[in-house]
């Protein structure tokens, strides 16, 4: 994602060095930090969870390719990219599933794709310096 901004900020197309067809999980930061605080919070309240194990995600499962054309939408641009097919020791899909977090820890994410693709664009016209 950021390699992704930063090529279509500088106006060079974005490269994917796979074939863009390897599924993935993206998960929004904020949600990440939330997600950790409310594991020291809980664990504070409950000992018994010390130790546990918890994954986080959106549980959204998006290709390469879909990510990328998300963001080049979201930016209004038309480089296509540059799809290398360069990758071959990669998990093809790859995503975790958050079940075990909603059920004992009562947490979702609060961030839909489109707006965290969008505040994290924003984030990099406001800090890149180009």
């Amino acid at each position: 994602v950021p390699g992704t901004i930063r090529s279509i900020l500088r106006g060079d197309a974005p490269v994917i060095r796979s074939d863009g067809k390897y599924i993935r999980d993206y998960f929004y930061v904020e949600d990440g930090a939330d997600a950790y605080m409310l594991v020291a919070e809980k664990l504070a309240e409950n000992r018994e969870l010390a130790g546990e194990a918890f994954n986080f995600s959106n549980e959204l499962q998006l290709t390469v390719l879909d990510i990328v054309d998300m963001i080049r939408t979201r930016m209004g641009s038309n480089l296509e990219p540059v799809v290398l097919n360069q990758t071959s020791n990669e998990i093809k899909h790859q995503y975790l599933s958050a079940e075990k977090a909603r059920r004992v820890l009562g947490w979702q994410p609060t961030s839909d794709m489109e707006s965290s693709i969008d505040r994290t664009i924003e984030w990099y016209r406001d800090h890149l310096e180009i």
